[in-house]
């Protein structure tokens, strides 16, 4: 009875496919929001003449759209290998770099590392827009403290995985020893008989 119940358990993890394909959505869109703002671009370039400001925002609107989709895609391809299924794509030569050793804490840092970046553009787009009187003092510092906020969590998750990663090859080195020491057992066996 209890095996079933594992085992119900287990499966419960293909019920995150469908948040997985949601993700798959929203990247449509922004997909369509990227080429909407780009058409923009394209017409306020070559167009007209508009302040170099002005084209630099939407720049880093598309920069900030690109980084939320890698965002996106780090989620869903990450998340869907660490909880729900092997993506078996082994040895295909679009394969991700850091899909080979992506775990749930490289994932975190991963994350926090896309979430720094997003913060920084939001951060960069509010300071070149800091001259308009719609921005206030109060809300630069809090946006601020925000993107500091988010740079700590990212040192601290960096510094649990390195503080775990260090652990962790003792304790596999200690595991590979074991079989090389029974086949050298093995292989005394063999000799003295």
């Amino acid at each position: 009875m209890l095996g079933r119940v594992g085992y119900v358990m287990f499966l419960s993890r293909w019920i995150q496919v469908p948040l997985y394909l949601g993700l798959i959505v929203a990247q449509f869109v922004y997909v369509w929001r990227f080429m909407v703002e780009l058409v923009h671009l394209i017409h306020l370039g070559f167009g007209s003449s508009p302040a170099e400001t002005t084209i630099m925002l939407i720049v880093l609107g598309l920069v900030d759209v690109v980084m939320i989709s890698n965002l996106l895609i780090m989620v869903i391809v990450g998340g869907y290998e660490t909880f729900v299924s092997r993506l078996r794509i082994e040895g295909h030569p679009d394969q991700p770099q850091w899909l080979s050793h992506v775990n749930a804490n490289v994932l975190k840092v991963k994350l926090a590392m896309a979430i720094i970046g997003i913060s920084s553009i939001h951060l960069l787009q509010i300071f070149i827009n800091a001259a308009r009187p719609a921005i206030t003092d109060r809300e630069l510092l809090w946006k601020t403290l925000i993107h500091l906020t988010f740079v700590i969590s990212a040192i601290a998750l960096a510094l649990i995985d390195r503080i775990m990663e260090n652990n962790r090859p003792h304790q596999e080195s200690t595991k590979s020893e074991r079989p090389s020491e029974r086949q050298g057992e093995r292989q005394g066996e063999r000799v003295a008989a």
